[in-house]
C-alpha cells in the first residue's frame, strides 16, 4: 500500500492543482483545512489549525510525507514551527515547503516569516526539500484587477515580476513531493520578466479599458530590493513555459 501524504493548504490555489497529480499517482491524500469537508475521491480531511496548533498532531499521525502549502499574511513561521514540531513527534520521512523567490533578499515583514519558514523546515531534524517560487500568475491578476479600478493606474519604477503558472508549480511539487528529499531545489519562475505597465497592457486590452500610467516610488529598504531585483532569479532558475499572457486569454476570454 502506498503511504498517505498530508496536505497543508490542499483547498487552495496551489492545492487544488497539486492534490489530483498526488491521488493519479496512486496516493491517499490528507488534508488539513479549518473547516470541515466530507472525504471524497480517495481524499480525507481533517480539521484543525497549524497557527492556533489545533488537530496537528490528529492530522499527522501515519503520514510518510507532509506537503506544506498552508500561508497567509502574517504567522506562516509560528504556524510551520507548529508542522515541524508536530512532524517530527509522528516520525515523517519526508517534508515538502514551497516557499518564495525573494525570500532571503527583500526585508517584508511576509518575507521573512517565509525564510523563517524554511529555516525551520531546514532545522527540523526531517529530511526535506524547499522550493521556491515566483509569484503566480492569479495573484499577479488579482494585483492588476485591484490597480486597474483606481482613475490612474500606478507603476513603481523599477518594479519587475517574472509570475509563473500555479499548475507548473503544482506539476514540480508533486514530482519533488514523491521524489526523494533533496534541500533546497532550484527556483521555479516565469518564462518572462515584465514591469508592471507590461503586465498591466494586455489585461485592460482585453478588458476593453484604458488607464493613465502613473509613475510611482516605492521608499525605503524594500523599495531599493525591489528596484536592484532582489525578489527575481535570472540565473540558475527552471522557468514554466506559460506566459502572462496566455494566461490571461484562458481566464479572461
Amino acid at each position: 500500500m502506498t503511504s498517505s501524504i498530508l496536505v497543508t493548504g490542499g483547498t487552495g490555489t496551489l492545492g487544488g492543482h497539486v492534490v489530483p497529480l498526488l491521488r493519479a499517482a496512486g496516493h491517499e491524500v490528507r488534508i488539513l483545512s479549518r473547516t470541515a469537508r466530507p472525504a471524497a475521491d480517495g481524499i480525507e480531511y481533517v480539521t484543525g489549525d497549524l497557527l492556533k496548533n489545533e488537530g496537528v498532531d490528529a492530522a499527522i499521525e501515519g503520514a510518510g510525507t507532509v506537503l506544506h502549502l498552508a500561508g497567509g499574511p502574517k504567522g506562516d513561521d509560528e504556524a510551520t514551527r507548529n508542522l515541524v514540531r508536530a512532524a517530527s513527534r509522528a516520525g515523517v520521512r519526508h517534508l515538502v515547503y514551497i516557499s518564495v523567490i525573494g525570500a532571503d533578499r527583500v526585508p517584508l515583514a511576509w518575507m521573512r516569516t517565509k525564510l523563517e519558514s524554511e529555516r525551520a523546515v531546514a532545522d527540523s531534524g526531517i529530511p526535506w526539500t524547499t522550493l521556491r517560487a515566483a509569484q503566480f500568475h492569479d495573484l499577479t491578476l488579482t494585483m492588476v484587477e485591484k490597480m486597474a479600478k483606481l482613475p490612474v493606474f500606478p507603476v513603481p519604477g523599477g518594479l519587475r515580476l517574472q509570475p509563473v503558472d500555479s499548475r507548473e508549480v503544482a506539476a514540480r511539487l508533486a514530482e519533488l513531493t514523491l521524489g526523494a528529499p533533496s534541500g533546497l531545489v532550484p527556483d521555479l519562475a516565469g518564462p518572462h520578466v515584465h514591469t508592471l505597465a507590461e503586465l498591466a497592457r494586455p489585461y485592460l486590452r482585453l478588458r476593453g479599458r484604458r488607464r493613465p500610467m502613473l509613475p510611482v516610488r516605492i521608499p525605503g529598504k524594500a523599495g531599493r530590493a525591489y528596484r536592484a531585483g532582489a525578489n527575481l532569479t535570472l540565473r540558475g532558475a527552471e522557468e514554466g513555459k506559460r506566459t502572462w499572457e496566455e494566461f490571461l486569454v484562458e481566464r479572461l476570454g
